[in-house]
């Protein structure tokens, strides 16, 4: 490696990682401020917080990475232009494409290994994460409930509006369900309460004061079930006790089996995809065969009631025809008449009824299933992008240097001001269109390739250009040819006049 070579490398090595650490921590701490209400209140120990945090620092990544590469090039090159000693290369006869060699072949190698990292180490820290987060939510808090919100302890559901006292244990404007057989029969409120609990036992005591007891009752009477049927009686004092033994059980290191599509390699999103594809493909022929059975219309008539119906009616035209087609056992039936002069008036209306019911129920269930095919076809799209971001993520990082440096070379500024202010604007533009481009994708408006690569499809040709005006020392855009065309025409109508 040549001395040139070295000191770009070098100098650019020092702000990559410089860069990279600082955007690690101010991430790290937007993300603890998002996750703030599971992790606090719980009890937890620095050595749970440390893992929480390191399982989910590659889950960052994604994000940390191509903005430190786009703001480092847009940096050490501005300030090579500004230092003149891009000029002092060109002099020498080094081009910018010379001297953009060593870093290119860093950030060629820096993509290779980002590709494996968003295959194997994102997906491995997404999972960590989740199934920690998870065990967090059950273990038992130092604060068993929290205010003005919903807290679930074991099967009882409770909420109070203030929590007072040294230990914060008494209690004000409480509200509790109790759960019976996955249901909330049981509400009580109550306007004040004391928590009475050691650290020794597994038993929560919860005394409430001056409250009233509601109670739903289960018949099996329709008529008296439909009276919505409750105890309910009134205390001055009543006391709860709250088992936490399965919650103290929990393990902060047991794995679950749920998998989301950001969990999954490659050799794992292949199969998942065509198994949801042939899935989903089952399910839509099935759906279709269902409803083809459920509302197909059937002639339910009875032949031989209509039979002297028609006989006796002798306005209706056709009905030697029909009588006979009607005799002959195995044929269709049809009347070419309006089949609604064979019924009577409260018959017609029951066929209307009919009608409006199974047209209505069949509306709801198309609804339903469409609500349902929908979800599906989200999900597989999900998986489909999670594959193509796994590529679209390293080759949007090799990209990137090629924006950034011709932009800083262009710009001729270095510095954490301007290239700084530069790097997000771009970086905003690329990720705010690569989020449009994921959402439209995961509804299906538009192919799940284009939700993956768009943003990096669209920076591709501003690369190209970015890196052709800075090799020919032009600006930023190349405003000759415009402003050549508009010169023309003022002196062609400076001569007319």
């Amino acid at each position: 490696m040549k001395i040139l070579d070295r000191y770009i490398l070098s100098t650019f090595l020092k702000t990559f990682f410089s860069v990279f650490t600082i955007l690690i921590f101010i991430f790290i701490l937007q993300s603890v401020w998002l996750f703030v209400k599971e992790l606090a209140g719980k009890d937890l120990d620095l050595i749970v917080i440390f893992k929480f945090l390191i399982y989910l620092l590659p889950t960052l990544v994604p994000l940390i990475l191509p903005l430190t590469i786009l703001l480092t090039s847009i940096m050490i090159f501005g300030n090579f232009a500004e230092n003149y000693e891009f000029a002092a290369m060109k002099s020498s006869g080094i081009s910018l494409q010379r001297a953009m060699r060593g870093i290119s072949i860093f950030i060629l190698l820096l993509s290779i290994i980002t590709f494996f990292f968003a295959n194997n180490v994102i997906p491995w820290g997404e999972y960590e994460s989740r199934n920690l987060r998870r065990n967090i939510a059950q273990l038992k808090p130092a604060m068993a409930i929290a205010e003005g919100q919903f807290n679930t302890i074991g099967d009882v559901t409770i909420k109070v509006e203030k929590k007072t006292g040294e230990n914060g244990n008494h209690l004000e404007n409480i509200v509790l369900f109790k759960k019976e057989s996955n249901q909330n029969k049981t509400v009580i409120k109550a306007k004040t309460g004391d928590l009475v609990s050691s650290e020794a036992s597994n038993i929560l005591q919860l005394i409430l004061y001056e409250g009233n007891y509601y109670h739903d009752i289960k018949t099996r009477d329709p008529k008296k079930r439909n009276k919505v049927p409750h105890a309910k009686s009134s205390f001055e004092k009543y006391t709860m006790n709250i088992d936490l033994s399965e919650l103290n059980k929990v393990d902060l290191d047991e794995k679950g089996k749920a998998t989301t599509h950001r969990m999954l390699k490659i050799n794992e999103l292949i199969p998942t995809i065509d198994s949801l594809e042939q899935k989903i493909t089952n399910d839509n022929n099935k759906e279709i065969d269902n409803l083809y059975n459920s509302y197909g219309i059937h002639n339910r008539i009875n032949k031989t009631n209509l039979k002297k119906r028609v006989v006796k009616d002798s306005s209706l035209t056709e009905t030697k025809g029909l009588v006979k087609r009607i005799a002959k056992k195995d044929s269709v039936t049809y009347f070419k008449g309006n089949l609604l002069d064979l019924f009577t008036n409260n018959e017609k209306l029951k066929i209307f009824d009919y009608a409006i019911s199974n047209t209505t129920s069949a509306y709801k269930q198309i609804e339903l299933r469409e609500k349902n095919f929908a979800a599906k076809t989200s999900n597989l799209n999900q998986h489909k992008m999670a594959l193509q971001k796994k590529f679209a993520l390293a080759v949007s990082c090799f990209l990137l240097f090629f924006v950034g440096a011709p932009l800083g070379a262009i710009i001729r500024k270095g510095g954490m001001g301007l290239p700084m202010v530069i790097a997000i604007i771009l970086f905003l533009s690329y990720w705010f269109i690569g989020i449009f481009a994921e959402n439209s994708a995961e509804k299906g408006a538009i192919p799940t390739f284009l939700g993956a690569w768009l943003s990096t499809i669209i920076m591709l040709p501003l690369g190209i250009r970015l890196t052709r005006n800075a090799t020919s020392d032009k600006g930023m855009f190349n405003t000759d040819g415009i402003s050549l065309f508009f010169t023309k025409i003022w002196k062609k109508i400076i001569r007319e006049k």
